[in-house]
């Protein structure tokens, strides 16, 4: 009788354990696909960076399919960390080509890893505005800001637990911090530009 039991057993822990596999494997494809496309984004490719990105939403969807039976899996923190990603690439995307930002549902991520993401994105969006600065490239740099002030006055509007919102507290206040050291870089740039 524990013979029958003990092999039911086996046969989940092994098929959990290969669904765990997978989805670790699925996570890194997606994190580093989502690394590599917003590099592209920067440098201006933005058709690499979005074949880069569809690459990883296909990883998204899959790991949602594979763990639909083992949401433990699903909700551990290297999925989290991958949907961060992937919302990063995605919104920082949006804004630099589109002006717009993605929903979280059309993105297929978890609502608490896409407010995760999205303050990540404060950081990416200051990347181009120093280096649209540095490289006296054309930005609308007031819009920037607005932007990324948007993005931070939004994100205070969500006072809930972290076991809800995977971190959000201690990411809204980076960026905060980014978008006044921002503001301030701004500021001295245009009264450098008007002296001279």
């Amino acid at each position: 009788m524990l013979t029958n039991i003990s092999t039911k057993i086996q046969i989940e822990l092994e098929h959990k354990d290969d669904v765990r596999e997978q989805t670790l494997r699925l996570c890194r494809e997606t994190i580093r696909a989502c690394g590599t496309a917003i590099k592209s984004i920067h440098r201006g490719d933005y058709t690499a960076g979005k074949k880069l990105l569809a690459i990883a939403g296909d990883s998204i969807a899959r790991i949602a399919i594979i763990t639909e039976a083992h949401q433990d899996i699903y909700h551990s923190g290297y999925v989290t960390s991958a949907q961060q990603e992937y919302t990063e690439a995605a919104v920082v995307l949006d804004i630099l080509e589109n002006a717009t930002i993605p929903y979280p549902d059309t993105l297929g991520v978890e609502y608490g890893a896409y407010l995760c993401g999205l303050a990540d994105t404060v950081g990416e969006l200051r990347r181009y505005v120093l280096d649209s600065l540095r490289l006296d490239r054309k930005c609308d740099f007031e819009k920037m800001l607005d932007t990324m002030d948007s993005i931070y006055t939004t994100l205070m509007s969500f006072d809930y637990p972290d076991a809800i919102t995977k971190g959000l507290r201690r990411k809204t206040d980076v960026a905060r911090a980014l978008v006044e050291k921002t503001r301030g870089d701004l500021t001295i740039a245009h009264i450098t530009t008007r002296i001279n």
